[in-house]
């Protein structure tokens, strides 16, 4: 399938039949999915449906195509939900598409798929009626017109019985008005005439129109194809022994442990089981710096073992890993039809039928009013039909978003369809969650103040010591800085807990709590000189932990979840382009506004999740709104903006929430999004403009008498390469470099 006409075509066809509903064409993955009710068609009646219209149908299977797979209702394990944001499917799947554009069904052969592009048949055709137009052109400089013109005859009744039997079959299924019942009726039209040479001509630029669009949708698929090439083919299996067997990647099943060696491509979602190394993460996720993995974390298929070896235990199956779902939803999503492709559509069912008659007026009406001769009128009339096909115009919007989808997928910024990223452009504001998104989701040790005759070590080991074999978030920031700066594991006993107080503890042999300031108060340690820097530290929105010590206090640590690196960043790309940026957080005030006051953006803060809703609805009220959130708490408000963006809860959480999903986990991703967005939607006006713009330019010129059939029909099949040539651009697009981050 080479441009949206064909997916009209296949829907209007199979929707004809009895029994078949739910008819969804992807036009990028060339994959139909459909329900047959019992008593109604069965799969062979489609297949011999889709044949009669030039288009070889093969069933496909989760084992042999995983990228391919249909998610049943309810399975969580791949995008299609029943509970998300398939609205666009839904009103589609019963909508009747009129007829129009071209039918470029030449893969009767399925081994085309695989020949290079020269040597499948629309190529074939191609060169046939070349030579014979050629061939004639050539005789006609030396031999007499009478001679000669049985030849230009020949070529066009050659290209007409293929593209005849086409139209006649295409007729039949629903689509009347195809290009190929355009182009037959104005061959045949002319050949009549006497203008067998022009007629010729055209056939074999039709011909060469369909051939070039072939290549260049196969440009398009090869975007998203590419993202296959990330899983290694085979994979080191460790055995029960100790030993390990290469095997097919697609055949490891969860529980499977694997041997991955530098320079090795991870062959699995699954987790580290021993070894510590540097992962290249830059081809599924964007990140370009490798990450530090060790025993216990995740990593992802297709990610590059940089330098130490690895025993990884496998968690997901070759069917539901990263790489699989990320094809699964960039094909899912080049499916759903934009608003802009919805009207575009719409149009083009109206544009048809009414260029049709157009065309029959321009031959009936001047003969009466103007005084052309019939010729002359016929002529014209003929070529105004060749104009009439909107294939450039349906294809101007699809062509751009698929290649728009799977640019942004190539560099970790995943888009659920073409409606998000037509929205993501016109955000009037971003609304950030705080936990996760703006900040790390960790707290952090971010000040030591001990008591005159301590250090700060002194009172880092004595809080580590209170707060060993604790589960709370402050805790675990207490023991990773006492860990990173190679604090010593001192002796510990007694340990208690005061609930929502302290901790308690005899470290090294003194009676130690850990608690807040008020809990400190109430056990008699008077925090004097102290006291100012806590409130200080405090108005800072950070959480004072005070250290006390047989009675008195040792010192006090402050701990923050501290703002991404790129925060900064990313909240002013954002303003470059115009956009606002807020803060929605659950968070006290006080700390809500530090936070902000140090990105640079506005807040709102102590909101409960319905908060959140009324927010979103007042900004809502004065433009779009994207709201990014970890994907995990934040799903209400995400549903409620008008794109909600997932990030900071992990790659899991992001492929299955919300619209879009910023794989790098990086704030500036949002600003990108918002890029990509708007170029996108650039380069659909530039491409709507080159098919109006020409045929409005062809038409005008042949109504005048200055072009003829042949540069009509380059007008639409021109056109319609010039579209999708310039759609390609975008497979190349890269976010422009923001000051302090890095790009893959």
């Amino acid at each position: 399938m080479d441009c949206a006409s064909c997916v009209a075509k296949v829907e209007s066809a199979l929707q004809r039949l009895p029994g078949v509903s739910g008819v969804v064409v992807n036009l990028v993955a060339e994959r139909l999915t459909l329900r047959l009710s019992p008593g109604g068609a069965d799969a062979a009646t489609v297949e011999r449906s889709l044949a009669s219209i030039g288009y070889t149908a093969t069933p496909l299977t989760a084992v042999a195509n995983p990228s391919a797979r249909v998610d049943r209702p309810g399975d969580h394990g791949g995008t299609q939900r029943d509970d998300h944001h398939h609205d666009d499917h839904s009103h589609e799947q019963g909508e009747t598409h009129g007829g129009f554009g071209h039918s470029h069904a030449d893969h009767d052969d399925p081994a085309d798929a695989a020949k290079p592009w020269y040597a499948t048949g629309k190529a074939r055709l191609v060169w046939l009626l070349g030579g014979l137009v050629v061939g004639a052109y050539a005789l006609s400089l030396v031999l007499p017109d009478r001679l000669t013109y049985p030849l230009f005859l020949a070529a066009t009744l050659v290209a007409l019985v293929p593209f005849g039997r086409r139209a006649i079959a295409l007729a039949r299924a629903g689509t009347p008005f195809s290009i190929e019942t355009l182009m037959v009726t104005a061959a045949v039209g002319a050949s009549v005439i006497g203008a067998a040479e022009e007629a010729a001509v055209v056939v074999l630029l039709f011909a060469l129109g369909e051939l070039l669009e072939n290549v260049a949708a196969g440009r398009a698929r090869a975007g998203i194809k590419a993202l296959a090439t990330l899983m290694p083919r085979t994979a080191l299996r460790v055995r029960p022994d100790g030993s390990t067997e290469e095997t097919p990647s697609d055949r490891l099943a969860v529980g499977d442990l694997v041997l991955v060696r530098p320079g090795d491509r991870v062959p699995c979602d699954g987790t580290i089981r021993e070894g510590q190394s540097a992962l290249d993460e830059s081809p599924v996720t964007g990140e370009s710096v490798p990450v530090s993995r060790g025993p216990g974390e995740n990593v992802v298929a297709g990610s590059i073992n940089a330098d130490g070896a690895l025993r990884v235990q496998v968690t997901r199956s070759a069917t539901d890993n990263t790489i699989a779902r990320i094809i699964r939803m960039v094909e899912e999503a080049t499916a759903s039809r934009a608003p802009t492709q919805r009207f575009i559509e719409r149009f083009s069912n109206w544009w048809t039928p009414g260029a049709m008659i157009v065309s029959l007026l321009v031959i009936l009406v001047p003969p009466f009013l103007l005084g052309w001769d019939w010729w002359t009128s016929v002529y014209r009339g003929l070529a105004v039909l060749l104009i009439a096909c909107p294939c450039a115009l349906v294809i101007s919007v699809p062509a751009a978003m698929a290649s728009g989808l799977s640019a942004g997928a190539r560099r970790g910024l995943l888009i659920k369809g073409g409606a998000a990223l037509e929205e993501i452009g016109t955000a009037r504001t971003v609304a950030f969650d705080k936990t996760g998104t703006l900040t790390e989701g960790r707290p952090k040790v971010t000040d030591i103040l001990p008591v005159q005759g301590m250090t700060e070590v002194d009172v880092l080991t004595l809080a580590a010591g209170a707060e060993q074999g604790s589960s709370h978030p402050l805790a675990k920031a207490v023991l990773a800085e006492a860990e990173a700066r190679g604090v010593a594991a001192p002796q510990v006993s007694e340990q208690a807990a005061v609930p929502g107080k302290a901790v308690t503890a005899t470290v090294n042999g003194r009676k130690v709590s850990v608690g807040s300031p008020r809990h400190a108060a109430e056990v008699g340690a008077s925090l004097g000189q102290l006291a100012e820097a806590v409130a200080r530290l405090e108005g800072e929105g950070k959480t004072a932990v005070v250290v006390v010590a047989d009675g008195a206090p040792a010192g006090v640590l402050a701990l923050r979840d501290e703002p991404r690196g790129d925060a900064v960043a990313g909240v002013a790309a954002l303003s470059r382009l115009g956009i606002r940026s807020v803060m929605l957080t659950g968070d006290n005030a006080r700390t809500g506004a530090a936070i902000a006051k140090g990105l640079g953006l506005d807040v709102k803060a102590e909101l409960l999740p319905d908060d959140k809703l009324r927010e979103i609805g007042a900004l809502r009220s004065s433009g779009s709104v994207v709201m990014v959130g970890d994907g995990i708490n934040d799903a209400p408000a995400l549903a409620a903006a008008s794109v909600g963006v997932a990030m900071g809860g992990g790659t899991d959480v992001a492929l299955e929430t919300a619209d879009a999903a910023v794989l790098k986990d990086r704030v500036t991703g949002v600003s990108e999004l918002v890029s990509l967005s708007r170029a996108t939607m650039a380069n659909v006006k530039t491409n709507v403009a080159i098919a109006v713009g020409l045929k409005a330019v062809f038409l005008v010129t042949t109504l005048i008498g200055v072009t003829g059939l042949w540069p009509a029909i380059l007008a639409d099949t021109g056109a319609t390469v010039l579209v999708t040539l310039n759609a390609l651009r975008l497979l190349g697009w890269r976010p422009s470099e923001v000051p302090g981050t890095h790009h893959a």
